[in-house]
């Protein structure tokens, strides 16, 4: 199973998230959560589009505001424009962080809103929540398998728990690739998250694999894999999907557990289905068995283990 280093991994931060007075009245949005509940495990790079520009705090506000095809970033009433100001430092500065992990975004922000974000008629008040937020677009745009969140989608236990899945299995594919990419160690990847991928997205769990049949430009294969791979993660694992899983796994175990624990072994991951038990059970008392038969296809999947039991990610469903 995996090994994780604390701190290893570098998360891209809206800065007000972590406490700093950079938001245009002087204040900030400090996320509890990622001040003392990820700290210990990531390191922040905390990014303010506004502040890098120089509009300082506090500071007038600026909104979305669409004419035709075009986004504009403006004050309300429209004697301040730095469209072009932050469009080309989003530009400028998403293109030096090919380094990060993972993004968490502040919601709602004209600069780091990731969906939603309310774009409003020229002169007027009247707005629709349609937009994306210039800084987080063009970070979406120039790393599109990036995993981004905002940070109160967090507060849901599933979404939470999707994007640090994506998190670690993004980390964990480019040192792969810092390793040196080779036929054997791709098809090695794709072997350790064959269970992952079932329960996130079954149809590219099978179409995955054949991908890497008849390997010719391995390079091209990679970079097609990556995508397909990043995009299954992006799917929310459903309580189906899980159980389908567990009982794939439960096979391994078929020749070796007594009846007594085969009907352990079944209850928990039917009590799970049916909604009485937490992922947790059925997944803990699979690691045990593991310790007393010794299975290293099973050994080896991330599914048992995508990511650090400290940040406690599959206590909730």
């Amino acid at each position: 199973m995996a090994a994780f280093s604390p701190k290893q991994i570098q998360i891209g931060i809206s800065g007000c998230l972590l406490g700093q007075e950079v938001r245009f009245d002087g204040g900030h949005k400090a996320s509890h959560y990622c001040q003392k509940e990820l700290v210990d495990h990531f390191r922040f790079v905390p990014i303010c589009p506004e502040m890098a520009i120089g509009m300082g705090a506090p500071r007038k506000s600026v909104r979305l505001v669409r004419e035709g095809e075009v986004i504009h970033i403006r004050s309300a009433d429209g004697s301040l424009d730095v469209t072009e100001q932050l469009n080309r430092y989003s530009e400028d500065k998403v293109s030096q962080l090919d380094f990060l992990g993972g993004y968490i975004l502040c919601a709602k922000s004209p600069t780091c809103g990731m969906e939603r974000v309310t774009e409003y008629k020229p002169n007027s008040n009247d707005g629709v929540r349609e937009g994306i937020g210039v800084f987080a677009r063009e970070l979406m745009k120039q790393y599109p398998y990036l995993p981004v969140e905002e940070s109160g989608r967090l507060h849901d236990m599933v979404l939470r728990e999707n994007f640090f899945t994506r998190v670690y299995a993004h980390h964990d594919w480019h040192c792969m690739l810092a390793e040196g990419l080779t036929k054997h160690k791709l098809i090695q990847f794709h072997s350790r998250y064959k269970y992952l991928l079932m329960a996130h997205h079954p149809q590219s769990y099978r179409e995955l694999g054949p991908l890497l049949a008849d390997i010719q430009d391995l390079q091209q294969v990679a970079t097609s894999y990556f995508a397909g791979f990043m995009g299954a993660l992006k799917n929310r694992a459903t309580r189906k999907n899980h159980t389908s899983t567990l009982q794939h796994i439960q096979g391994y175990f078929k020749k070796h557990l007594s009846k007594p624990q085969k009907e352990e072994l079944s209850e928990s991951i039917m009590k799970y289905r049916e909604g009485l038990l937490p992922l947790l059970v059925p997944i803990t008392l699979i690691n045990h068995y593991l310790r007393e038969y010794p299975t290293p296809y099973i050994e080896e999947q991330v599914y048992l283990n995508p990511h650090p039991e400290e940040l406690k990610l599959r206590y909730a469903y």
